[in-house]
């Protein structure tokens, strides 16, 4: 500690007399700053790194000057060919005649002018004259050259990440569309966004999150088409945000959700860049994030959480089929089980005669109410599906059909439960696979145990008392300002064109009302 302390006072007492000597200003109490001394420079730059073993220093002298260097690069997240093929060796090398005659020194240093724009042939450059700004810039790929007599130091655009090739999005599978998803890399996902076609009024706009540990995050919009109070409250939340690590954009979701205490999911996750770019000529706004292929879309309504891209790629009466599809099985995957319940157990009379008396026959000798049963089945089916998803892809799906047949039958055969709830159970399962979003899915499935035991206590008068609490929260939730069940409430009928029913593309004239864009036309 002592010859630490010792070593600081030293490098600023140099750094009292370059500062006296030059330019007779009063040096600052923090040493952050450069002073333009390549061995003070040098000295402090190493303290503040050299404890990480992967950080490596390369001093040289300047081709043809005698001026010193040093280049300050991580081993790994920088690019040695560009190193060594663009920097050293332009640097080490002559300069040639024709430089030679040109002023190429200032104030007695190499002008630095004339080292970017001669010698580099380096896309980004910057300047920087803080250790801290060069810290955060070495540790995520950049380089960074130390020029004697200069009190700045140049930063190169050395940074390469090896990154997952572009693969068909796993959790968004579609029969007809197109087959990129995003990867972890936010250069390419931008790109890719670029690449669905030339529009110079697509704006992304860089943030840093994180205060440890900082990401890069883009906010993307089309700009003359998207509110500009919806954008700039989605830039609002996003500055707003202080955590020392974001690692996903899930943790983005959750911190700039309207309702944290809703099931409900406020804001839409795709990897998806046809997704992400439908939306945005719709007046919505992506927020894509450096390490994750998720993108979020911001507002969503819940409506929006049931449809897929393929819907637009079909025609509009299969599309509009397998969107009301879709309805229903969300209406099932939520009150399938609850409704069996509820006719079993309370309102057998609502059942017409000879099948009620066949489900009676089939639960003959079963020891446990209904609501039990059903607990049974879709504890294990739920404990199938996680399983199924943490086991190795080739035997995940294998191991989840097998096991749900298995202990179907097996519970069937021991008397645990009735036929008939298998078949409820595995109808409620498959028409829960069948909606898009796996965020509102997982909603789903929550919700459903609550139904259960409404209907186990009160029957159908459970279930409507449930909806009713269910609909009452829904019309007040809100994303970003819009209302969650929107077009329904409040109502538009312009905007039911792409509701339950998605009608002609020539009659789909105009952008959704809900999100009040500022060109409402989007054909004509």
């Amino acid at each position: 500690m002592k010859v630490w302390r010792s070593k600081r006072g030293k490098i600023k007492k140099q750094a009292n007399q370059i500062h006296h000597e030059n330019d007779n200003k009063p040096v600052e109490d923090s040493l952050d700053s450069f002073t333009g001394n390549f061995n003070v420079d040098a000295e402090l730059i190493r303290q503040k790194m050299s404890q990480n073993s992967d950080v490596q220093f390369r001093e040289f002298y300047i081709g043809g000057t005698g001026t010193q260097a040093m280049i300050v690069f991580v081993e790994g997240l920088s690019d040695k060919d560009i190193i060594e093929k663009h920097i050293l060796r332009s640097l080490m090398n002559d300069f040639s005649e024709e430089y030679k005659k040109e002023t190429i020194y200032e104030k007695g240093a190499i002008s630095k002018e004339f080292i970017k724009n001669k010698i580099l042939p380096i896309g980004e450059v910057k300047e920087i004259s803080n250790i801290n700004e060069l810290m955060s810039k070495v540790l995520r790929g950049w380089t960074a050259l130390l020029i004697s007599g200069s009190p700045a130091v140049l930063i190169l655009g050395t940074a390469k990440g090896k990154q997952r090739t572009i693969e068909e999005p796993i959790s968004e599978a579609l029969v007809r569309g197109p087959r990129i998803g995003f990867t972890e890399s936010i250069k390419e996902n931008t790109a890719l966004l670029r690449s669905h076609g030339e529009n110079i009024h697509l704006l992304l706009t860089k943030f840093q999150v994180g205060k440890s540990s900082k990401k890069e995050l883009v906010i993307a919009y089309i700009e003359g088409i998207a509110n500009p109070e919806i954008v700039e409250e989605v830039k609002a939340r996003i500055q707003k945000i202080s955590m020392d690590y974001i690692q996903e954009s899930g943790y983005i979701e959750q911190l700039v959700e309207d309702n944290y205490l809703s099931p409900f999911p406020q804001v839409q996750s795709t990897e998806r860049p046809d997704r992400v770019m439908g939306a945005l000529m719709e007046g919505r706004v992506a927020i894509l994030l450096d390490g994750t292929p998720f993108a979020l879309i911001v507002p969503v309504t819940f409506s929006m959480l049931l449809q897929s891209p393929e819907d637009y790629y079909e025609r509009w009466i299969p599309g509009t089929t397998l969107r009301l599809l879709r309805f229903l099985a969300a209406f099932v995957s939520l009150f399938g089980p609850a409704l069996y319940i509820a006719f079993i157990s309370y309102h057998p009379g609502l059942i017409p005669t000879k099948l009620v008396i066949s489900i009676a026959g089939t639960r003959e000798g079963v020891p446990f109410p209904a609501i039990i049963e059903a607990l049974i089945m879709e504890i294990s089916i739920e404990i199938l599906r996680e399983a199924g998803l943490r086991l190795p892809r080739p035997i995940g799906p294998a191991i989840g059909i097998v096991g749900g047949l298995v202990i179907g039958e097996a519970a069937v055969q021991a008397g645990i439960v009735s036929p008939i709830m298998v078949i409820v159970v595995a109808i409620t399962a498959i028409s829960s696979f069948a909606i898009p979003s796996y965020n509102a899915g997982v909603t789903l499935r929550i919700l459903r145990f609550v139904v259960m035991f409404s209907a186990a206590l009160f029957g159908l008068y459970g279930i409507i008392l449930f909806m009713l609490l269910l609909c009452s929260h829904l019309v007040r939730l809100k994303s970003f300002g819009v209302p969650y069940v929107s077009p329904a409430v409040p109502y538009r009928i312009s905007d039911w064109k792409d509701f339950m029913v998605r009608m002609p593309l020539q009659v789909m004239k105009s952008r959704p009302k809900m999100f009040h864009t500022k060109n409402p036309v989007r054909k004509g």
